[in-house]
């Protein structure tokens, strides 16, 4: 920066040079009235007109004084560089950031360096450590230079604004005067502003207490502006009831908003137990009230009246919960204490009493109650009696938390879990803090019994801060019970009392037990109260110590429930979602559904055509036409087998003869196989229409070869071939009367003529039996048809005929895949 004409101050006599005394020129002549010198740089200047350039000149100086001074603070304030004090890098972890804390802090540390400068410099390591071991500070620094935590928001807003300044021409209100000024907006909702972190660690954890409603904004959002007057209202109502209030910037927190499911703004959505439920109705003050009820299980407040309240209230001793009475004037439960059941919902039961039915005047009147002003009854173990009261006009928040906070617990609490066994027998903390537990250890029984009800009268009469009563059931939580109690006989089956202190969360207790059984007697009292005013002047009386077992959790829901309330859950929000989610959304999982829905018919359609052929196929027509063909031979198809079998093209079946037997078998080349199919004469026609039904698949193959041997003609050469099966039976010799019986019909081999081995498929014995598929080693006697009854079955119908290859074609499946077991011969018989 240049400055012209600035003149020091030390120059105050500002007449010209040449001068003279009393002001007179020593040379030279000036023209006035040009205003122009004789001599160049020698122009005398008016007095007046001097002082004022002075005066201009001081001024200058002083303002560019002023401006080098802030110049100079502000950069001073921004060169403050954490990571260069520390002396790290910007990619240094944390294990690196502490490890240079520690050094720097021990050099410069004001009690150890005696250097001037060592508390400041101590300070400046202190603030940078601050800032970069906080990992949500850090990010801010490296973001927006700024550590603190409102001021990255600040500094990305400043940030938004400049960029919209620079890129979309952005003004602010002050210049337009435009409604949008997001400096405003946000100043409303400045307090409520979530961060992810603060969701995840804070909300959800407390929306298991209290409901969440949550705005999703973002800037240039003229909807935003248009509900904001409701929202503040609404706000301002609900927050005082006790529901909690969050605001999200989509802009700012981009990840919690895609977390939340908000895709556009603005988005109001409550959270109730950890889940997400979207208010799409109008932003109207009443149908936001409704929405926040609706998030409340609908289970919280019972309606009473005289019919019920006696179950009501003798619901404690089942539940092991307080119960409370609400009178009020009007119809429906009022918010307020519907939000305070949900809050207090594990601790006590909570029911409403509308004054203004005519079912409710017996209850009034029995406990006595002012229908014009509304009425807080806390009932515990005496049904007939309240055990507090409270009554107010307007009923608030904070009264009715600290009233019923009061009241939480019954008079003797029946320990029911572990976690109620900590809140109302708390560890020692110190000797001022002493709580002891008096534990009635009890048989169950579905009335009050003599020594509960002593034990009850006992705690109502001695209610004081360091002293809790309670009772467990023996035979609900028999390892607590026994460790307790002491290994004698006169304790079974009978109540007794323990006094205990906690001194660990790990169990760890030192107690006493009383020596003789509880009966509920004066002197059984009287022996108590004895015992508790010593242990008030000495802690010593507890003189046992144990380790207790962590107790059973008596109420908790069974396996089923859970399951079905889980099951109910996620159905109810996949019915919200198809429900209230766009058509752009919900296309993944329609596509999901039709493509499960067209694979579940399609497959369905295919089976019931297959289901139809295989139906078709079990009835063949009675009479069958025998051709007689030589030779070559192609499987004849009627005009009825036709119409009940598929069209699957030719299939070339060779009979197998002297003529063909060479070529086909003995000199078959490496690698090909011969499917032959053993057959008689009044079977040839139906067995040869199946056989070609079940190999169609497989001609597709040019190493399979499809041929039929006459039984009637060469029976000799396949039984001397059967006797090289493994597992065969022994063929019987000649003499066998039955011999010329045996039925070989509906066999098939697969002859390999090159490696000299062949598998077998047997069929089956009959329709009526088991079905089974033959493997090449299961030949057996029992398999010889008609040798069991010793009588031929060389002439069925054709329907036991056509159904022995019924399981041919899973036969060749596993041939083709090499499973099939192999009998390998010395050489080829010669066909007669």
């Amino acid at each position: 920066m240049t400055f012209l004409g600035l003149v020091p101050a030390s120059f105050p006599s500002l007449v010209p040079a040449n001068a003279g005394v009393n002001g007179k020129l020593r040379a030279g002549r000036t023209n006035w009235s040009t205003g122009r010198c004789s001599r160049l740089g020698q122009c005398p200047f008016p007095l007046w007109k001097g002082r004022e350039m002075e005066v201009k000149k001081l001024s200058i100086s002083w303002q560019f004084l002023i401006v080098l001074v802030l110049i100079l603070q502000i950069l001073s304030a921004l060169d403050f560089d954490p990571y260069r004090v520390l002396g790290v890098s910007r990619t240094a972890s944390q294990a690196d950031i502490k490890k240079a804390y520690k050094k720097l802090a021990r050099e410069w540390h004001p009690d150890k360096n005696r250097d001037p400068g060592a508390a400041d410099k101590f300070i400046q390591i202190s603030k940078a450590y601050e800032i970069l071991s906080n990992e949500e500070k850090r990010s801010n620094y490296d973001h927006y230079g700024e550590a603190g935590e409102n001021q990255g928001y600040e500094q990305q807003q400043r940030e938004y604004r400049f960029r919209h300044f620079h890129e979309n021409f952005y003004f602010d209100e002050s210049f337009f005067h435009f409604p949008f000024n997001s400096e405003r907006r946000d100043s409303i909702d400045e307090k409520y502003l979530l961060h992810f972190s603060h969701y995840v660690n804070e909300v959800v954890p407390d929306s298991f207490k209290k409901p969440y409603l949550i705005k999703i904004t973002s800037d240039w959002c003229f909807s935003c502006i248009h509900i904001e007057p409701i929202w503040k209202e609404v706000v301002q109502e609900l927050e005082g009831l006790g529901v909690g209030i969050g605001v999200v910037h989509a802009g700012y927190e981009r990840r919690l908003a895609h977390h939340l499911g908000a895709h556009s703004t603005p988005s109001i959505l409550g959270i109730v137990n950890g889940k997400v439920s979207f208010f799409h109705n109008a932003v109207v003050r009443e149908n936001l009230r409704q929405f926040v009820e609706s998030l409340l299980p609908g289970n919280l407040v019972e309606k009473v009246t005289n019919k019920n309240y006696v179950r009501f209230l003798s619901g404690w001793q089942q539940e092991n919960k307080p119960r409370v009475l609400l009178f009020d004037q009007g119809p429906s439960v009022p918010l307020l204490y519907k939000l305070t059941a949900f809050a207090y919902k594990d601790y006590l039961s909570f029911g409403y009493v509308y004054v203004g039915v005519r079912g409710a005047e017996e209850m009034t009147r029995k406990f006595n109650i002012n229908v014009y002003v509304s009425t807080i009854l806390v009932f515990k173990e005496h049904i007939n009696k309240p055990a507090d009261v409270l009554q107010a006009r307007g009923l608030k928040k904070q009264v009715v938390d600290d009233f019923i906070t009061q009241n939480k617990y019954l008079l003797a609490a029946r320990l029911t879990s572990q976690k109620l066994f900590h809140e109302l027998c708390p560890v020692k903390r110190s000797h001022r803090q002493r709580k002891y537990c008096v534990v009635l250890l009890t048989p169950e029984a579905t009335k009050l019994s003599k020594p509960f009800e002593a034990f009850l009268s006992f705690a109502l009469a001695n209610t004081q801060d360091t002293v809790r009563f309670t009772h467990v059931y023996s035979s609900r939580q028999q390892e607590f019970a026994s460790t307790l109690l002491p290994h004698s006989e006169a304790f079974q089956g009978k109540s007794a009392v323990s006094i205990l202190e906690r001194r660990n969360t790990a169990g760890r207790v030192v107690y006493r037990t009383l020596e003789d059984p509880w009966t509920g007697s004066e002197g059984d009292k009287f022996v108590l109260l004895g015992f508790l005013d010593q242990l008030r002047k000495d802690p010593g009386l507890l003189v046992s110590e144990a380790v207790l077992p962590d107790l059973t959790d008596e109420l908790a829901p069974v396996f089923l429930l859970r399951w079905l309330y889980s099951a109910s859950e996620y159905l109810s929000d996949c019915w919200e979602t198809m429900l209230h989610n766009n058509w752009r959304e919900m296309m993944p999982l329609l596509s999901l559904i039709f493509s499960a829905l067209f694979i579940l018919f399609g497959t369905v359609i295919v089976q019931a055509f297959s289901d139809s052929n295989d139906e078709r196929e079990s009835h063949p027509p009675e009479k069958e036409e025998v051709p007689e063909k030589a030779g070559k031979t192609e499987p004849s198809f009627t005009k009825e087998s036709s119409s009940k079998i598929p069209k699957k093209g030719f299939v070339e079946v060779t009979e197998l003869t002297d003529v063909t037997y060479t070529s086909n078998l003995v000199r078959l080349r490496p690698g090909h196989m011969n499917v032959v199919l053993i057959l008689s004469n009044s079977t040839r026609s139906v067995l040869l229409q199946k056989f070609a039904f079940e190999v169609y698949t497989f001609t597709g193959s040019s190493c399979l070869h499809f041929s039929f041997l006459s039984l009637d003609k060469h029976r000799e050469w396949l039984e001397y071939l059967l006797e090289f099966a493994q597992d065969a039976a022994p063929i019987p010799n000649q003499y066998d009367k039955h011999f010329m019986e045996r039925d070989y019909t509906g066999y098939v081999l697969a002859l390999n003529g090159h490696k000299k081995y062949f598998c077998l498929f047997k069929p089956q014995k009959t329709v009526e039996e088991e079905e089974a598929m033959g493997s090449c080693g299961d030949l057996d006697a029992s398999l010889h048809l008609g040798e069991a009854r010793g009588k031929p079955s060389g002439g069925p119908g054709p329907r036991p005929v056509k159904g022995k290859l019924s399981k041919l074609s899973l036969w060749m499946e596993r041939l083709l895949e090499g499973s099939l077991q192999r009998f390998y011969i010395p050489s080829w018989p010669e066909l007669d």
